[in-house]
């Protein structure tokens, strides 16, 4: 823990309001600021509702929990963000639902500031079953309001997706349904270590929008540093997927490598919900969760569970997806499960003598040779498809590595796309880019056991319980998970393998919101082995089109 920041002093956002209960109407809204809500142990947050003013009872709720400040509203996000003009008002909160859309619905609105953020009370802990307790006791409050049905559901982008894993898994009462829009739910291999390795870009600038509070919040980059290896901390953090029961419309991105990706769609496959419905696009996220599209499908999925109106829910695909060609081009169509059940998985073997991916392994063993420390340092292998290929779902990279020089190496891995001409195909990334991968991988070599129980031949799962350095002169296995994925390739476009010893993709730093990785252990040379005994490949998911 550490020593909390005047949250009067936070620099890029609204001024904050005095502490005080007050009442206003504005806009068709009655809006209570600073409502306090007792918790199990006696601390007092603040939670602001918002409401139509036309003194309507018997509304449902959408709460926005993150400790991002209820204060800071605005109608508008970085212009690379594509929020258009009029997508959300001025009464919107960060990653959080829209009020003035929500009320005239019938809904009501609450944004929290959780327990030691702002101006509430206590110590702020990030996340773990101490705050879905916090958010437990909310959501209780919120559902007994005498205006109140009785029903409570949550919305939100990342954080304010987060959370919902964690208090849907201790079955408030209250909580009628949840719709978390991206956000990873293994803390460990999807925010702090990817494959690893240290993640030194989001994370700290992450925590740091944690520290503004009248008592101590958790230093989270700290204890990320604290705890290299899978341990009792990062156990702290997890979530009992399985014990959700209650409805949950999941929505994930192809475009988050490195960030809410994976963990979006394995929380939905975890989940014990008999009612739950996955859609994953391959957009900018903060316009994907604005656009009026969505929001309608939002109001749809919430009519039907907090307001009991038939709107058609139950007759969605249970899977719905976007089979990308490029950030700007992409086709949809529902499904019935994932990973889809007539992937035909494909291996493709690394040639090191000429820098391709073939059906074929090569029958005689070459070795691909690069400087990790040098920015123009890669291994790079090229497929080019014959004929009209979809790869929907997980990529496995495995790898015959050798580290010259050194006891250990990170190798970062990209899978992109060419068109027909040789020129890069760029895709949506995060929620700026569109000159992104196809998807990302990451492993440190002294991190390659994996976890036994968990790892499919398809999806490797590394255990991170413990380091195996390299010997000199040792040629060892690894397998690399790529996050998921959907891309067509044409008959005559390809697919290109990139394995680097430092991120690929470099242009996130210092403002935006993007994984860097910084703290690295590559000295000397990487090789990589191919052929012959070595059966270094690509497996890659070739998806059959629908009958």
């Amino acid at each position: 823990m550490r020593a909390g920041v005047d949250p009067h002093s936070a620099p890029n956002k609204p001024p904050l309001p005095p502490r005080t209960y007050a009442r206003r109407s504005e806009s068709g809204l009655l809006i209570e600021q600073n409502v306090e809500v007792r918790l199990r142990d006696g601390v007092r947050i603040l939670v602001d509702i918002y409401r139509p003013d036309t003194g309507a009872t018997d509304l449902p709720i959408l709460l926005g929990w993150s400790p991002y400040g209820k204060h800071g509203l605005s109608d508008r996000l970085w212009p690379p963000a594509w929020v258009e003009p009029g997508w959300i008002s001025r009464f919107t909160a960060f990653e959080a639902p829209d009020p003035l859309f929500w009320c005239s619905r019938g809904y009501a609105v609450a944004f929290a500031d959780p327990r030691g953020a702002w101006l509430s009370e206590g110590d702020l802990r990030h996340n773990g079953v101490g705050e879905g307790e916090d958010c437990y006791d909310t959501i209780e409050f919120l559902g007994q309001l005498p205006w109140s049905n009785g029903k409570v559901g949550m919305t939100g982008v990342s954080y304010l997706a987060s959370i919902q894993y964690l208090v849907a898994s201790l079955r408030a009462p209250h909580l009628a349904a949840i719709n978390p829009w991206e956000g990873f739910s293994d803390w460990y291999r999807e925010f702090a270590y990817h494959g690893g390795i240290r993640e030194t870009g989001f994370l700290p600038r992450g925590c740091d929008n944690l520290r503004f509070s009248l008592g101590r919040t958790e230093d989270t980059s700290a204890n990320v540093q604290a705890h290299p290896l899978y341990d009792d901390y990062w156990r702290s953090k997890e979530v009992d997927l399985a014990a959700i029961e209650v409805p949950a419309f999941v929505v994930a991105s192809w475009s988050d490598q490195g960030l809410h990706t994976r963990g979006t769609i394995e929380a939905w496959r975890r989940m014990g919900s008999p009612r739950k419905w996955l859609e994953i696009h391959g957009q900018k996220k903060w316009a994907n969760y604005y656009k009026p599209e969505s929001r309608e499908k939002q109001a749809a999925f919430f009519d039907q569970f907090l307001k009991g109106e038939d709107t058609g829910v139950d007759r969605w695909p249970q899977v719905h997806l976007e089979v990308r060609e490029s950030a700007h081009a992409s086709t949809w169509r529902g499904e019935d499960e994932w990973p889809l059940a007539r992937t035909q998985y494909r291996p493709l073997f690394l040639d090191a003598a000429n820098g391709s991916l073939d059906d074929a392994a090569p029958p005689t063993a070459a070795c691909a040779a690069y400087d990790p420390s040098d920015e123009a340092g890669e291994a790079v292998f090229v497929h080019r498809f014959a004929e009209n290929t979809e790869l929907t779902g997980y990529m496995k990279l495995k790898l015959w590595v050798e580290a010259e020089g050194a006891d250990d190496m990170d190798l970062f891995v990209a899978v992109q796309k060419l068109d027909a001409g040789g020129a890069a195909v760029g895709f949506h990334f995060y929620a700026f880019f569109d000159d992104g991968p196809v998807a990302l991988g990451w492993l440190r070599a002294s991190h390659r056991a994996l976890d036994e129980e968990r790892s499919t031949p398809s999806q490797p799962v590394q255990s991170h319980l413990r380091e195996e350095l390299l010997q000199t002169g040792q040629v060892v296995p690894v397998e690399i998970e790529i996050w998921p994925s959907s891309t067509l390739f044409r008959a005559g476009e390809s697919l290109r393998l990139v394995v680097k010893g430092m991120d690929i993709y470099r242009d996130g730093l210092p403002n935006l919101p993007f994984a860097r990785h910084e703290d690295l252990r590559n000295r000397g040379r990487h090789l990589i082995h191919a052929g012959g005994t070595f059966d270094s490949h690509l497996l890659v998911p070739v998806v059959a089109p629908q009958t």
